[in-house]
């Protein structure tokens, strides 16, 4: 049997365009952002590598992240693309350990948008603004000519305080650590591409669009000592594990049949060729607990409705720095790898 044969398609080392993989959340985006910004942009928050940069203001410790929403359709079951702006804005301060307080939004408007449309979309944002309980306090419009921006995308900026005693991102991640998944994987992206291409499942999907900082403060308030946190978006629940081994320099093991995913996206999933484990999330997190602490930090997770399904994944190894392997649901081993690109582009 030959052995110089890959197991899989090789990543273009360069392209000399912008590629949609380049925005999917796998391999092509981690090489953009490494190569076209990094390289050029060059500071230790960004060195960093996490959800929201932390950085001093005198004696106080702020978090501030960016995000652009550009998610098509605009609503679709569970949300819109106005509560998405704002939940994950305020879900990547939140993996950081911060407390969120404030928003800015930018609206990049196409000629021809409704203005009914819009009003939906603002009136979604203030509702999910008082849920988090932020404040919007500026930001700015632009209107652009007919087809340059597919009816509306929207910019968002957070910042939040952090604690001083807090200290969440990869490089705190240690063998022996235990992986937690707050709930079932891969609803957003299946919800959102059942109204895109006019799929109707026996069951209806709901996209799991929720803001994680309240669980995220049930975790601290057990007093566990959380090692890092980062929400599943693109390139789902893999990609974010892949990107925690890559930048915390560890290896990962995770059992397949112990990611709980719900039997009608599993469903749809098979149905249409996906892996449900690549398919995007956007009120689901994974936290990173030291193995003492595992047990407190779940049962803290499943008294919140938005942990209620939280399971225990994997574990941190001695391997290879960056490798993810699987445990399969019949019992082998498998690399989960970074894809080039996404399954589903433009779920947010």
């Amino acid at each position: 049997m030959r052995t110089d044969i890959p197991l899989s398609c090789p990543v273009p080392l360069r392209h000399t365009t912008v590629q949609l993989a380049h925005g999917g959340g796998g391999r092509l985006m981690r090489q953009l952002i490494e190569e076209v910004f990094l390289e050029p942009l060059p500071s230790p928050a960004l060195a960093e590598r996490h959800d929201s940069a932390v950085v001093p203001l005198g004696a106080e410790r702020l978090a501030l992240t960016t995000d652009s929403y550009v998610v098509t359709p605009r609503f679709f079951p569970g949300g819109d693309i106005g509560r998405l702006a704002v939940y994950g804005t305020v879900n990547d301060l939140a993996m950081s350990g911060a407390h969120p307080l404030y928003l800015s939004a930018g609206f990049i408007l196409e000629e021809g948008l409704a203005m009914e449309e819009l009003r939906r979309v603002v009136a979604s944002m203030r509702e999910a603004a008082r849920e988090c309980g932020v404040r919007l306090i500026t930001g700015d419009t632009k209107v652009v000519d007919r087809g340059k921006a597919d009816g509306l995308f929207i910019n968002t900026t957070g910042a939040g305080r952090v604690p001083e005693e807090r200290s969440v991102h990869p490089r705190r991640v240690r063998p022996g650590d235990v992986v937690l998944v707050s709930g079932d994987v891969g609803r957003h992206g299946i919800a959102v591409l059942s109204v895109r291409e006019g799929i109707a499942f026996e069951t209806p999907v709901q996209s799991d669009c929720a803001p994680l900082a309240p669980l995220v403060a049930a975790l601290f308030e057990a007093a566990v000592d959380v090692h890092c946190l980062r929400d599943a978006t693109r390139g789902g629940l893999a990609s974010a594990l892949n990107e925690i081994a890559l930048d915390g320099g560890v290896s990962l093991a995770v059992d397949e049949s112990a990611v709980p995913v719900d039997e009608a996206v599993a469903g749809a999933c098979e149905l249409l060729g996906l892996d449900p484990l690549y398919v995007a999330c956007e009120g689901r997190m994974v936290a990173f607990v030291p193995a003492p602490q595992a047990d407190a930090a779940l049962e803290a997770m499943r008294r919140h409705p938005l942990g209620a399904g939280a399971a225990r994944i994997g574990r941190v190894t001695e391997g290879p720095a960056g490798k993810v392997s699987l445990r399969t649901r019949l019992g082998g081993q498998r690399l989960l790898d970074l894809l080039s690109g996404e399954q589903l582009p433009r779920i947010c």
